[in-house]
């Protein structure tokens, strides 16, 4: 995903995370400062449904103007793309159990 935060900002004439801060009070969103400079620093890895929706009050956007979709490289193949932990050529490893014994029907104290 492309983050345009910038962009959009720029549309409302908004050049500062200090005039971005004061667009978002207007609607009654009142992230720190520091907060904001992440924001429009670069591309967040998370933001929470709720606080989208007041940035797009504030900027008099639409998410769809905030994030951008990428497309994903078709000529990496399956064997190229990055492997999680544990995986192997044949596929995802199941977990083994550590001990073959009687189960613990409590947790431990």
């Amino acid at each position: 995903m492309k983050w345009n935060l910038r962009w959009v900002a720029a549309k409302q004439d908004i050049w500062r995370p200090t005039d971005l801060l004061a667009a978002f009070k207007q609607v009654g969103f009142t992230p720190s400062l520091s907060k904001v400079a992440a924001l429009w620093g670069g591309t967040p890895v998370t933001v929470r449904l709720d606080d989208l929706d007041r940035i797009c009050a504030a900027l008099d956007c639409t998410v769809a103007d905030l994030l951008e979709p990428e497309p994903v490289s078709s000529a990496q193949t399956p064997s190229e793309l990055p492997k999680a932990v544990g995986e192997s050529a044949a596929g995802p490893s199941r977990p083994t159990p550590r001990k073959s014994g009687p189960r613990r029907l409590e947790p431990p104290n």
